[in-house]
């Protein structure tokens, strides 16, 4: 049974939650803009060697790792393909960064705030607000940051940071350290039901489904 009363703290997801997001990591197009751009740094790789090595390498860090739900960060994996197929000597570790960007920019079909959870944001802004994504710091922080979303939340964890994701109850764990309270304590609200709604709920928080947190906490 949801208590309002005895929520002290909001642990929120990011991507289908707050942020609205469509992406294409599969579409040729992608692939061939972060090509065209790595010929300008000195990295020489067709767009169809570039697509099977960034997914064959992620596959293969998933893999090894030792995690039950492990995480990249692919900052890392494009500096290693920069790396390999550079044709002067270069700073790979910034440019995988930037390679990263490229990618992501390139792959972004629909990038918007939900409306109805930065509501909830700016009504519940005098309590803790904790955000844990699955997602990637190296361009999820600046897509926060550009829409205005990122200075709501107090603390922010993405599995980019700690190599492994939800639902580890881990990285919940995190969060509920950052916030300092009991798990009886918070809120969490996502769109995920077993990331975001069992795994939480499974802690002894209290739970909703974003299209119930809009009905719920909105009035």
């Amino acid at each position: 049974m949801f208590e309002i009363n005895k929520i002290k703290g909001l642990i929120f997801d990011c991507y289908g939650t707050v942020i609205d997001i469509e992406t294409d990591e599969n579409d040729y197009y992608t692939y061939d803009s972060v090509s065209k751009w790595l010929k300008y740094k000195g990295v020489m790789i067709d767009p169809e060697t570039l697509k099977y090595e960034y997914n064959s390498k992620i596959q293969d860090r998933m893999k090894s790792s030792e995690e039950k739900y492990p995480e990249v960060r692919v900052e890392e994996i494009f500096a290693e393909i920069c790396n390999e197929n550079s044709l002067w000597k270069s700073n790979t570790t910034s440019l995988g960064i930037e390679a990263s960007l490229v990618f992501r920019s390139a792959s972004l079909r629909r990038l918007r705030p939900f409306q109805e959870s930065l509501e909830i944001l700016k009504k519940y802004n005098n309590m803790p607000i904790c955000l844990v994504s699955n997602g990637q710091r190296v361009f999820s922080e600046k897509e926060l940051r550009f829409l205005g979303l990122h200075d709501f939340f107090d603390h922010i964890v993405f599995s980019s940071d700690v190599l492994y994701k939800k639902p580890d109850q881990r990285i919940f764990k995190i969060a509920l350290f950052h916030l300092n309270l009991k798990p009886e304590e918070v809120l969490s609200i996502g769109d995920n039901i077993e990331n975001d709604i069992t795994t939480p709920q499974e802690m002894g928080m209290q739970v909703l489904h974003i299209y119930d947190a809009w009905e719920t906490l909105i009035s």
